[in-house]
C-alpha cells in the first residue's frame, strides 16, 4: 500500500541526510519542547554556544546531532541493539537508564483533554519477534519504517526519548535502503500530534500511516546523467 517514493543508493541517501542534518535535528528537538531557532541549532551543531539557549537544550541538540551521525554512518543493519545505541545517545542526559530497555511501567501524557497512555509491561521477546517479522515482511521499506516508527513510539521501549529513538531507528532503515527520510514538517506538527494521541489510545495505526506517507516522506529524485561529462581523475589519489 505504501510503495517507496524514492530510490537512492545508500551512499546517496547518507549524503542527503547529511545535507539536511541541521533541519532534521531542528525538527526532532521539538519532541523535547525546544523552541530554538534554525540559526541557533546550526550554531550549536557547528560546536559553538548559542546565545539564549540553556545548557539542557544545548545538550538535546548535541545528542541529536551525534545520534543522526551514528545512524548515517553505521554500516550494520538496523537491530534492537542499534536502537539501544540510538537511545543511549539521544536520552543520555534525561533518561533514568539511557540505552537500556525499560523494566517497569511508564506513562505518556497526551494532553488535558485526553489524559495519558500507559503501555503494558515491556515484553522483550515479543518485541524481538515483532522486529524480525516486520523486517521479513513482503512490503516496501517505507511501509516497514513507518510501522516501526509508530509501534516503537506507542510501546515505549525505553525509559525516555522514545519518540526521538523511534524516529532515528525508522530513518536508519530508510537510509540503508535509499528510500529517503521520514521528517514531518513543523507546520503540520499540531495535526500530527493529534493523530499520534488518537493512535496511542486506539492502537489503530492505519490513519496515522496514511497521513505520514502523504505528508512526511522526503527525498530527491535523480534523473539519468548518462549524457553529462564525467570527471577524469581518481579521487583516491588525492587523499
Amino acid at each position: 500500500m505504501y510503495p517507496d517514493k524514492f530510490h537512492l543508493t545508500q551512499e546517496q541517501n547518507r549524503r542527503f541526510a547529511n545535507k539536511n542534518l541541521v533541519r532534521l535535528v531542528f525538527t526532532n528537538s521539538r519532541f523535547e519542547g525546544l523552541n530554538t531557532t534554525l540559526p541557533q541549532t546550526q550554531t550549536i551543531i557547528d560546536g559553538m554556544s548559542a546565545a539564549g539557549v540553556s545548557i539542557d537544550d544545548t545538550n538535546v541538540i548535541v545528542q541529536l546531532k551525534r545520534a543522526w551521525q551514528y545512524v548515517i554512518r553505521e554500516n550494520q543493519p538496523l537491530s534492537l541493539t542499534i536502537e539501544q545505541n540510538i537511545n543511549l545517545l539521544v536520552a543520555r542526559y534525561d533518561s533514568l537508564d539511557p540505552g537500556n530497555f525499560r523494566t517497569s511501567n511508564v506513562s505518556v501524557e497526551l494532553g488535558k483533554s485526553q489524559g495519558e497512555w500507559q503501555p503494558p509491561q515491556l515484553d522483550l521477546a515479543a518485541e524481538g519477534k515483532f522486529f524480525s517479522d516486520l523486517m521479513n515482511r513482503n512490503t516496501s521499506v517505507t511501509d516497514k519504517a513507518i510501522t516501526l516508527l509508530y509501534h516503537n513510539m506507542r510501546n515505549q521501549l525505553f525509559w525516555d526519548g522514545n519518540k526521538r529513538t523511534a524516529t532515528l531507528a525508522a530513518n536508519k532503515l530508510m537510509i540503508d535502503h535509499g528510500a529517503g527520510l521520514i521528517n514531518i514538517p513543523l507546520d503540520k506538527w499540531d495535526h500530527w500530534n493529534k493523530l499520534i494521541s488518537q493512535y496511542y489510545l486506539s492502537g489503530q495505526m492505519q490513519t496515522l500511516k496514511e497521513w505520514t506517507y502523504q505528508n512526511g516522506i522526503q527525498g530527491i529524485t535523480l534523473t539519468s546523467d548518462d549524457q553529462l561529462p564525467k570527471p577524469t581523475i581518481n579521487p583516491d589519489a588525492y587523499e
